[in-house]
Parts: C-alpha cells; structure tokens; sequence
C-alpha cells in the first residue's frame, strides 16, 4: 500500500471490519445457524461530559454501505439533534446479512457525528459571527471530504478542502498561509501580488501578524488596499505574547480611527469554545481547525435491541440497555419522548426516525448538503443550551 487507506470496494465488501465480527458470522454457520432475524439499535448512552444533545451526520453514507442488501433502516434525518439514548437508527434484517458491517456503520456514524457536534457547538457559541473550518491539516488526507462535509453540515459558514467546488458545488473558503509571506519575504508586496493574482470573487482577506506587530500589519494592509481589503487575519497561537483580546481591540480601533472601519477582523490559531466566547463581541469571524477536526467522541454503539421469535418482534438485548426498538417524538421546545417503534403515535409531536430503506432500496430522496446544514441552523435556535 502506499497509503494505508481503504477502497469503496473493500469497506462495501465487509473486509474493513473487526475481526470478530468475520468470527461470529463463521460460528452461527458451523452451528446451521442461517436466520437470526434482529433489530439493531444505533445510540449513544453516554455523550462527552457537558453535552446534552450531538448532530447526528454521515447516514447517507451508512445507507451507501447498506443498499442492496436485504435490510430495512429506519433513521432520523441527517442533521438532528438528538439526545442520550434515543436512536439515530435501527436496522431490521437477517443479522448474518449485515452484522459484519456494524464496524464501518459506526465509524461513519460516531466519526461524522463527532465532528458535526463539534462544529454545531461552535457555530452556536459564535452567534452572528462568521465560522470557518480550517481542520483538514489534522486529519489523514483520505478523509478530508468526510471532514468538510461533516463540518458543514454542523454549521460551518465556510470549509477550506480545494476539492469542494468540485464535490459538493461550494466555494472553498481561505485565503493566505505565513508561507506566503515568508516566500515573498515583503508583507505588503505580498499583499498586492495577492490581490492582482486573485479572482474578484476571492475576498481579500491580509494576514497581519508574520513580521511586524498586528496592528501595524493591519494598519499597512488596509491603507495598501484600501476599500478592496475586505478583512484582516491575526493568527496568535498560546505561544504569542499578550492577550488576544486586547489585541483585537487596540487592532479594531486603530482600523477605526484611520477611516477602515468596514476592514473585518478574523482570528485564527488554536480556537476553541472558550476563545470563541471571548472574543465574539469583538471579531467578526472564526477559523477553526484542530477542535472541530479532533472532537471529543459522540459515542454511539450498536446493540440488538429485538429478536423475531415465532413471527412476532420481541424486546431483547443486552443487559444495560433498554431492550425494544424504539421511536423519538420531539414535542414541542425540543422536548423528547422515547416510545416503542410501532406503539401509539403521540398527539402534537413528530417522529424522528422515518423508514429510509426498504429490502436494500433507499425510498425516500436524500437532501442536498445546504439543506442539512439549514436545518441543523433551525435546531440550533431552538435549543437554549449546550
């Protein structure tokens, strides 16, 4: 191999999964065992300590790995928020049809849900202001449209892959590196080169912080190109000296007494939640990598929940969890109630996991990336905490 990555072929095949998986299937064939007929529960019994609900992301792709197998799967909706215990999605089917899978089902599942709570959390946290995804540097590059999309989905404004416009019709976001201006080895000729080698659609967006003080690189920037600078970048990782906040005030007021009170400022470098909550009153925008791209795990498993005996569905799991496949309703205010999967419907409130496939055939349309991430939006100014 020369990068150590899957193919389609062989995630599709089964070959990427756990080995004991591959030993559960050859054990229940050595005992004539050829029909275990079970519903499987996809849930998180335990989100990171100070969640109360995760964005639930990647089902299109578990539903790629599943067509044309004999299963049925219930899921709720790419982009729900959904809270501890309830399921994200059921499988039903002849478990020696789709068990082997279970390892890269909840490697989609939990990766991209991780990632897209992640970023969710953020975009919350930041309110108005701008949110940018720069991650992709710290994550193997495989994965790098799964990340910018997963980010996406959970709310980021902008995603820099310059594979996106291409994948998923959305203009990359990002503009300059410290390699650049340290290639050139002149801010401000770096600067100019940059705004006559660029589209007019690319906004003109300086970094200011590589050789001089921030607010001198800013000041410099916005009078070299004047109502053309659309913003400014300071990148001040924890190793620089002072405090970030104050030096984005002493930067937005030094732009404002000199007549560039429409140049925005954006940070960058090492952001995370707390940072976002210090310095949203006094930024325009975010760009954030490794918190979104290293998230802490939403941890959902997989658990057999009923088994068919003699025809009929019965409750049956391990002991832990709450035996029966289930249906969420969200009632109004974001409020859950958790029932059985074909119990009562609950007057006033909708359910959340929706039949997506049927014998291996997807039957409901998939919506596009911008819906998903539309909809996580609304969630998110329905719920009143973290």
């Amino acid at each position: 191999m020369k990068f150590y990555t899957a193919t389609e072929e062989e995630i599709l095949s089964g070959k990427i999964t756990d080995i004991y998986f591959d030993r559960t299937i050859k054990t229940l064939e050595h005992l004539g065992i050829n029909k275990v007929e079970v519903r499987m529960e996809f849930h998180s019994y335990g989100l990171p300590k100070g969640y109360s609900w995760a964005v639930f992301a990647g089902l299109e792709e578990a539903l790629k790995l599943l067509e044309g197998k004999p299963v049925t799967v219930y899921a709720m909706p790419e982009g729900t928020l959904f809270k501890e215990i309830e399921p994200v999605m059921i499988i039903e089917g002849n478990y020696l049809d789709f068990g082997v899978y279970e390892t890269a089902l909840l490697g989609i599942l939990r990766h991209e849900s991780s990632i897209a709570t992640k970023a969710a959390r953020i975009k919350k946290l930041a309110q108005d202001k701008t949110v940018l995804f720069f991650g992709l540097r710290a994550l193997h590059p495989a994965i790098a449209p799964m990340a910018d999309r997963a980010a996406y989905i959970g709310g980021s404004d902008g995603i820099s892959g310059a594979f996106d416009k291409d994948i998923f019709d959305i203009e990359p976001s990002g503009t300059m590196p410290h390699a650049l201006m340290l290639s050139v080895g002149d801010n401000e000729k770096a600067w100019k080169a940059f705004d006559e080698a660029m589209d007019e659609k690319v906004p003109r967006i300086a970094l200011v912080d590589t050789f001089e003080d921030e607010r001198t690189e800013a000041l410099k920037a916005a009078k070299l190109l004047g109502k053309r600078l659309a913003g400014v970048r300071l990148d001040t990782p924890s190793s620089r000296r002072g405090n970030f906040r104050k030096i984005v005030q002493e930067v937005r007021w030094t732009l404002n007494i000199n007549g560039f009170s429409h140049v925005k400022i954006f940070v960058s470098g090492g952001i995370d939640e707390d940072d976002v909550v210090e310095l949203r009153d006094y930024v325009d925008g975010f760009g954030v990598g490794t918190s979104i791209s290293m998230p802490p795990s939403i941890d959902l498993s997989a658990d057999i929940v009923e088994k068919k005996i003699d025809g009929k569905w019965v409750p049956y799991t391990k002991r832990g969890k709450w035996p029966g496949a289930k249906q969420v309703y969200r009632c109004s205010g974001f409020n859950d109630v958790i029932t059985l999967l074909e119990d009562k419907p609950i007057e006033g409130c909708k359910p959340l996991l929706v039949k997506y496939m049927e014998n291996g055939k997807i039957i409901r349309d998939l919506p596009s990336l911008k819906e998903i991430r539309n909809y996580v939006l609304e969630q998110l100014k329905e719920v009143q905490t973290l």
